[in-house]
């Protein structure tokens, strides 16, 4: 039984293949693969690619090997995010996806800042993401989907629950307009997550990040929520986060997890009480906190 995305972003996604309990074991012990060929996906060409993108993305793109995966933001002067988009390197093209909805904007402000780099920008319709059995996500041919994802698939329902249950966000569903980068992650290692690099030189909203994180006090800080597993139905994404009848925080992404049951995303208040009691979209909350809300610092060991 395939059963597919009815609304949101992930419309037309498979959400679940009739055990979505059993797919997220499948996936966190590598057996299963996930089918995102509904992100779209673009490419990057030219010998310039990787200077030019380091220089407008939070990420360290220069030196990028072939086959190495990575992530990079797309930030405005204050430190905001505006885009977000996943990539891959096969030495001669930088292969690119981006969020469902996302990647007219996001190619309209790339092609706006090529100037004079020698680059090429464009959408690769018979292209798809994937992730591999045991593997990242990977970027081939529509033909081959189905040879890369194997006989062992999850869906949608699988990935989104072992993504929220990791504490790791998915942009423009986990964020808003205010989202900085250092609300997201400031792990111990001294690193911003995933698609930040702290030590490289400056690019659009560099000086607000780097501000934020020498000061270790972003505005809010991400935290999971473990939600009352009696409600019947999980929190909408931008719902308010209350605490004793007062707005506190933003909902984000929320889905039922094979161990830790019904678990979601928010961005709280930084000063808000670690023990404090929430409640969102009438369903009550406690909070398992991600980073230290004092030093702004990643403590608590991602799982699956």
């Amino acid at each position: 039984m395939t059963v597919r995305v009815a609304e949101g972003p992930d419309t037309g996604a498979v959400w679940h293949y009739g055990d979505p309990l059993r797919e997220q074991r499948d996936l966190i012990e590598g057996r299963a693969g996930v089918d995102f060929s509904h992100r779209p996906v673009f490419t990057v060409g030219g010998r310039d690619r990787l200077t030019w993108l380091n220089d407008i993305t939070s990420q360290a793109l220069l030196g990028l090997a072939p086959g190495e995966p990575t992530v990079a933001y797309i930030l405005n002067a204050q430190g905001h995010l505006q885009h977000v988009f996943g990539a891959v390197d096969d030495g001669e093209t930088l292969w690119c996806h981006t969020e469902p909805g996302h990647a007219e904007a996001l190619l309209a402000w790339l092609r706006m800042m090529v100037f004079a780099a020698r680059v090429e920008i464009s959408e690769a319709r018979d292209h798809a993401v994937a992730v591999a059995p045991g593997r990242g996500p990977v970027v081939v041919p529509r033909t081959e989907l189905d040879a890369v994802l194997g006989d062992v698939r999850a869906g949608i329902w699988a990935s989104e629950a072992v993504r929220i249950a990791s504490g790791t966000p998915r942009i423009f569903l986990d964020t808003d307009e205010r989202t900085i980068p250092n609300e997201l992650a400031n792990p111990a290692d001294g690193t911003l997550g995933p698609a930040v690099a702290l030590g490289k030189g400056c690019y659009p909203g560099q000086e607000a990040v780097a501000r934020t994180y020498n000061l270790g006090r972003p505005p809010r800080r991400l935290t999971l929520l473990h939600l009352d597993g009696t409600a019947d139905a999980l929190p909408s994404i931008g719902a308010d986060v209350l605490a004793g009848g007062q707005v506190v925080g933003r909902m984000g992404t929320a889905e039922r997890h094979y161990e830790l049951g019904p678990v979601g995303l928010a961005l709280l208040r930084r000063s808000l009480a670690p023990d404090s009691v929430l409640e969102v979209d009438g369903i009550a909350a406690a909070q398992e906190l991600l980073v230290d809300p004092d030093a702004g610092l990643h403590f608590r060991p991602t799982r699956g």
